[in-house]
């Protein structure tokens, strides 16, 4: 046995458990933690400008890869409050994130104490675990409970709090046996899968909802694996966008009011069966439950028992990790495939690859300002498969989820049900950090990169290069569109007169000079034939100088974005079909349809 304070026990802990990086905001309650971290070593730290930035650089970390934990470090008081909503936007997408707080001495707890704050109580509903170590000796046991909690059943995050004087008292730790818990994860049943495909395959026009759980399992290969064997299409949710490459036969497209695709919905209300796949039914995805479920059969398969029949019944349902269930699924389709009892789906798939091929919206725009569809056009040219697109809330972010293309799971990071302002910036950074070398492409409106632009400070001075592409129409555009249904357009235009920066008229924010202020690179684009050359030169810039590089599109002041308000058969389109199949891109153009 070896003695050591219990902060030191807490640091050897994180690197027995896999944790590499920890981003956060150093301070006096949590001072004894970081000189642990710094005489442990192991474990890379990202200083952040805000703790709710560092927060969500966590979770961009967790989200870019299979096994990754991340981890958010503050101080006592503001800083957990600062960290909630990170807390909360790990929760809404079972993102597991490691959420460690300083806190007053034990004995001052209750007598207001200078940023002393219950934040065990604050952050309970929306962490798996949240909890303040008043015991020493209790530390290594509450450190091992969170990394099984995160990891077991439905991922989630977890708070930990850690008074100063617990910090600093000696404990009796011998890190070289400690071993982490065993994971948890519930398993589908040989019979519970052959009921599911029985069912799936007595029906005519069955799809597949593949959701985010499927990407937690690491098992996007299985699930392409069961639609190749069975020919079912394919709907992505948000959250499992890439499961399946977009330009796969298979691939119907996304379902929805908002981050939806005309054809996607088009398919899915022609469908009779649906076997959705470690999603939870979203009202975004859904809209109108009548119109959602009627004439349909469901099977719901979720890792949590409670989300089976938490937004509908469903005909049958199953509490499985996404993986266990597609492995069983995988079997007995492939025997009753051996045994000539699949049913042929090619007519079915075709047909909706023909709705793809006939409902595109239109992206290919000349004016100025530019028109935002253009935008996206260009940058599934500029940017491959290997992208990692970064994005939370906005215009910005539906319209990208109506245009851009992405091919691999992980590789569209969105946050899904919170959708704060500000996220992008911090989560990028978190990308990039976990994925050093790989090509992160951030997308961002003007009101969602004002929230926390200063984190671009963090990525200018730990060296770590993205790309931000910023559409600005000085407009909280999304608010602005929902305000229709008001007739009003009421506090939520941004425009005024720079003094400083005539020449953007009535934008306001210069956005560039802001983000060299900051030590990044930055672009400006007003005319769409430039946006190409732009993304070009932003990559460039990204791989010399090790920065983030921001490239802001001045886009028209108001752009109706196709979207609906309640039914997913009631989609208002602002603009005429794509007559242009030459400004598809290549790897969509070519589907066999």
């Amino acid at each position: 046995m070896a003695r050591m304070t219990a902060a030191r026990a807490a640091v050897e802990i994180l690197k027995r458990e896999g944790v590499s990086d920890a981003f956060g905001v150093p301070g006096a309650a949590i001072n004894p933690f970081y000189a642990a971290l710094k005489a442990s070593g192991g474990i890379h730290h990202t200083l952040a400008r805000h703790v709710e930035g560092a927060s969500h650089m966590a979770e961009g970390y967790t989200r870019t890869a299979p096994g990754n934990i991340g981890v958010c470090v503050g101080t006592s008081g503001p800083a957990g409050t600062d960290m909630v909503t990170g807390l909360y936007s790990a929760s809404g997408d079972s993102i597991p994130i490691l959420c460690i707080t300083g806190q007053a001495p034990t004995a001052r707890l209750h007598k207001e104490d200078f940023q002393a704050v219950d934040i065990a109580a604050v952050a309970k509903p929306v962490t798996k675990m949240a909890v303040t170590v008043l015991e020493a000796a209790q530390v290594p046991g509450v450190f091992q409970t969170a990394f099984h909690l995160m990891r077991s059943g439905r991922p989630g995050p977890v708070l930990i709090d850690l008074p100063l004087d617990v910090q600093l008292t000696e404990i009796e730790f011998d890190p070289e046996t400690y071993e982490p818990l065993p994971v948890y994860k519930p398993a589908a049943t040989r019979a519970q899968a052959e009921k599911a495909i029985r069912m799936l395959n007595a029906s005519e026009r069955p799809l597949l909802v593949a959701g985010g759980g499927i990407i937690n399992a690491d098992a996007s290969a299985l699930l392409v694996e069961f639609a190749e064997l069975t020919g079912v299409p394919v709907v992505p949710t948000l959250m499992g966008w890439g499961i399946l490459p977009d330009d796969h036969e298979l691939n119907a497209g996304m379902v929805g009011l908002q981050t939806s695709h005309r054809y996607g919905n088009a398919t899915f209300l022609e469908s009779d069966f649906v076997l959705g796949i470690g999603n939870r039914w979203a009202n975004r995805h859904t809209g109108g439950l009548d119109v959602y479920t009627e004439g349909r059969t469901f099977v719901h398969v979720d890792i949590e028992p409670t989300q089976i029949g938490r937004v509908f019944a469903p005909d049958f349902g199953i509490a499985s990790d996404a993986g266990a269930a597609l492995e069983l699924f995988v079997a007995v389709a492939r025997e009753l495939r051996d045994a000539g009892e699949l049913r042929d789906r090619s007519e079915w798939a075709a047909a909706a690859q023909d709705r793809r091929a006939r409902l595109q919206r239109r992206t290919h725009f000349d004016q100025v300002p530019i028109k935002p569809q253009r935008v996206y056009e260009e940058m599934n040219r500029a940017f491959g498969p290997e992208t990692r697109y970064v994005t939370t809330i906005g215009l910005s972010q539906i319209a990208g989820a109506q245009m851009l293309h992405v091919f691999r799971p992980r590789h569209w990071i969105n946050c899904g049900q919170a959708g704060p302002l500000g996220w992008t910036v911090p989560a990028a950074l978190g990308v990039a950090q976990a994925d050093p070398e790989g090509s992160v492409v951030a997308l961002s409106g003007d009101y969602d990169f004002q929230f926390m632009m200063e984190e671009l400070a963090v990525g200018a001075q730990h060296r770590i290069p993205y790309v931000h592409v910023l559409v600005n129409n000085s407009y909280l555009g999304l608010i602005r569109q929902a305000q229709r249904a008001f007739e009003i357009d009421f506090q939520v235009n941004l425009e005024f007169e720079n003094i400083n920066s005539p020449e953007l008229g009535a934008y306001g924010v210069d956005h560039v000079k802001v983000a060299e202020g900051l030590g990044c690179k930055a672009i400006r684009v007003t005319d769409p034939a430039e946006l190409a050359a732009a993304f070009e030169e932003a990559k460039k810039l990204a791989a010399e100088h090790r920065v983030p590089v921001v490239v802001e599109a001045i886009l028209e002041r108001i752009t109706n974005i196709s979207m609906a308000a309640v039914d997913i058969d009631k989609v208002n389109e602002f603009e005429e079909i794509a007559t242009e199949p030459e400004h598809t891109p290549t790897s969509i153009r070519t589907l066999k349809v």
